[in-house]
């Protein structure tokens, strides 16, 4: 909302083909950045630490945060990017998930029909690869396609055609998550607002 405030401002000042560079500096300023600053050594404290002594640091760290304003951490950093955590296929056990049973779990495309999604199936597809032979290279052979999985809209298949694994991306289904563009290991998938701005609609929220 915020962006959208700052967004149709610069549009009624008549500017274009800048930076509104006010967003950054306002929802840092204001009751955004205020929450966020309380909970920002949360998750770093529970990926050095494990869940359960993290997560106990962690809300004390929130409760120290809530009570005095500071942290007795500061502010302690992630290390590594979400792209830079992931680890090749090969030192680690493939998990075999046990298929959803329709009631406390579900299948990832029941779940993009209750968001509504929409694209229209002829429109540019907004999920650009810089360079598919690396994504076959890289993503596929050293990472074992993690696309098919964080994706939580299966919009991401690694599919065998005519003997050769091929990179099939359903756009349509996308929920505009925007995990492949963080995600991704090699920072070859790019997100761009799809034509028309479509997308989940989510009616019920």
């Amino acid at each position: 909302m915020l962006a959208a405030e700052k967004i149709a401002a610069a549009i009624i000042s008549g500017r274009s083909h800048d930076e509104v560079t006010e967003i950054e500096t306002e929802w840092r300023k204001g009751d955004i950045g205020k929450d966020l600053k309380r909970v920002r050594n949360v998750k770093p404290l529970w990926s050095k630490f494990g869940t359960a002594l993290g997560v106990a640091l962690g809300g004390f760290d929130m409760w120290t945060n809530t009570l005095f304003g500071l942290s007795v951490f500061g502010t302690l950093k992630h290390g590594k990017t979400d792209a830079q955590s992931l680890e090749p296929a090969s030192m680690h056990k493939p998990i075999a998930y046990p298929k959803p049973d329709g009631v406390l779990t579900f299948d990832r495309l029941s779940s993009v029909f209750l968001s509504n999604t929409n694209h229209e199936e002829d429109q540019p597809v907004h999920l650009q690869v810089k360079d598919m032979a690396l994504q076959k290279s890289s993503e596929h052979d050293i990472y074992g396609g993690p696309s098919t999985r964080y994706c939580p809209a299966g919009v991401y298949e690694w599919v065998e055609k005519d003997g050769k694994d091929v990179f099939v991306i359903n756009a349509q289904n996308c929920v505009h998550c925007k995990t492949c563009d963080i995600k991704d290991p090699n920072q070859n998938i790019n997100w761009v607002p799809p034509q028309g701005g479509e997308g989940p609609v989510y009616p019920n929220m």
